[in-house]
């Protein structure tokens, strides 16, 4: 960013991110852990903070973040303390939140990044547990509601180091690491559900120098698109400023994605101003050695090392391969497809428009589609042996998922196999070229991309059951004569 007195800006961007974790109960209690529950429903003394109560640790949410440090090569730390974070908010209860202060789980990661076709480390500084506070439901005039259902779930918090410098590559980051939590099952990145949210760090300092300018927060930011926005507009903002001489104070915005604007919250805390202690009812959390191991041992490919291999094993370009990869679900029904199917390109085409644009259309994920790879890849083997032709394959997928019947039993009853008896086509094409004399003294005359015109009326007058592949080549003989 250059100002009018000819310096060079360059923004430092730090994300904070929560991410709900797929636990079947709360952090410190064993309340259902679920969205879209009746409000107050899934609310217990603990999570209520009623005094006299004691919380106990999930070890499955402990189990999860230590999953998300490995797969983040982090560092796991053996010993690690909940601290109690001291603030009041209508919609925290106990009037402190449990999280981790000085004491984190995992420490000294990394996201690696691909933007604008370079690649980059962005450092994760630490990965915490703690747990949610409730929400506010704001309703007309001056009144309020609070709902405690989310009071107590586990979240991992992700915080990253200065090391982003661009809008775009904060929405990378967020992109993969979104990507990278899915794969791993342990959280769904449902970001308008609040499942996965953002808070941004940004400030300007003077190119080349290693003196970093004063920074402000956004809070809760919940699509890429905020993100990207959101960064961009606080560039803009403090630029402003510092193009008029002023200087950058510490405060807190949030983004209204409405009004596309910055709203200035409160000044930025520190640390201080919450007041850390060590959590007095929960003892120091030590992570045994063979667990660690354990969990190395089950984590699953992750996308990026998945792509690589896609390419390797499979001949896909990079952007199949991308495409393919970017939900865990839809990368195995591929490999299970290739695996039945035996061809990995074919596989690779029919996964990406077929499959995936019914998904689209209705609505659907992959866990949900109703056919499955063995059965496809039978469909795909009948295209392939020129049973069936190409556009009678898609009609046959098409009822296969409409009426869940078997590629044969659906390319019987809809007649659709197709006629390669030579003699047969032979016929058709005459009838084809006698009834259009022009085109073919035009196609005579080097018009030959006419042949697909002369291989779609001999589809339509064999009712689409005509092998293309011979049609063309009797065609291009019968011209050439």
């Amino acid at each position: 960013m250059r100002r009018e007195s000819g310096i060079d800006y360059e923004p430092v961007i730090g994300l904070e991110v929560h991410a709900q974790l797929s636990t079947r109960s709360k952090m410190f209690c064993g309340c259902p852990s679920v969205f879209g529950a009746e409000p107050n429903t899934m609310v217990c003394p603990v999570c209520l903070g009623l005094p006299g109560v004691l919380p106990v640790v999930n070890r499955e949410a402990v189990s999860m973040a230590v999953m998300l440090g490995l797969a983040l090569r982090c560092r796991i730390e053996a010993t690690s303390m909940f601290a109690r974070k001291n603030y009041f908010y209508p919609d925290c209860p106990k009037n402190y939140q449990i999280s981790m202060y000085e004491m984190p789980l995992c420490v000294d990661g990394r996201v690696d990044l691909a933007t604008d076709g370079e690649s980059r480390h962005i450092g994760i500084e630490r990965i915490h547990l703690e747990e949610d506070a409730g929400k506010l439901i704001h309703g007309s005039g001056d009144s309020s509601l609070v709902d405690f259902n989310r009071c107590g779930i586990p979240l991992v918090e992700i915080v990253s180091r200065p090391d982003i410098r661009s809008a775009a590559e904060a929405a990378e980051f967020l992109v993969r690491l979104r990507r990278i939590l899915r794969y791993l099952g342990i959280c769904d990145g449902n970001m308008e559900e609040g499942s996965l949210r953002c808070d941004v760090n940004v400030s300007l300092k003077e190119a080349g120098s290693d003196r970093l300018g004063t920074k402000t927060e956004i809070k809760n930011l919940n699509s890429f698109k905020a993100v990207e926005t959101g960064i961009r507009s606080e560039i803009d903002r403090q630029t402003e400023i510092l193009d008029k001489g002023g200087r950058i104070v510490q405060v807190t915005n949030l983004w209204d994605a409405d009004g596309k604007r910055l709203v200035e919250m409160r000044s930025k805390e520190f640390a201080h101003d919450y007041r850390y202690f060590p959590e007095p009812d929960l003892p120091v959390l030590k992570i045994e050695r063979q667990l660690i191991e354990k969990i190395k041992s089950e984590l699953p490919e992750l996308p990026f090392d998945r792509e690589v291999r896609f390419r390797e094993e499979y001949g896909l370009t990079a952007y199949e391969s991308g495409v393919l990869c970017a939900e865990r679900g839809v990368a195995d029904y591929y490999e299970s497809l290739v695996r039945a199917s035996g061809d990995p390109k074919a596989g690779s085409k029919w996964v990406m428009r077929e499959v995936l644009g019914e998904l689209k259309s209705a609505g659907m994920e992959i866990e949900e589609f109703p056919l499955e790879p063995d059965r496809l890849a039978k469909l795909i083997v009948l295209v392939l042996d020129e049973t069936i032709s190409g556009p009678a394959g898609r009609d046959v997928f098409r009822e296969m998922v409409r009426t869940g019947e078997d590629a044969e039993a659906a390319v019987a009853r809809l007649g659709l196999r197709q006629v390669s008896d030579k003699g047969e086509i032979e016929s058709i094409v005459d009838v084809v070229l006698r009834e259009n004399p022009r085109e073919v003294k035009r196609y005579r005359e080097g018009k030959t991309k006419l042949l697909a015109f002369f291989v779609g009326q001999v589809m339509k007058l064999s009712g689409g059951k005509a092998n293309p592949k011979v049609a063309g080549d009797i065609i291009r003989s019968r011209l050439v004569d």
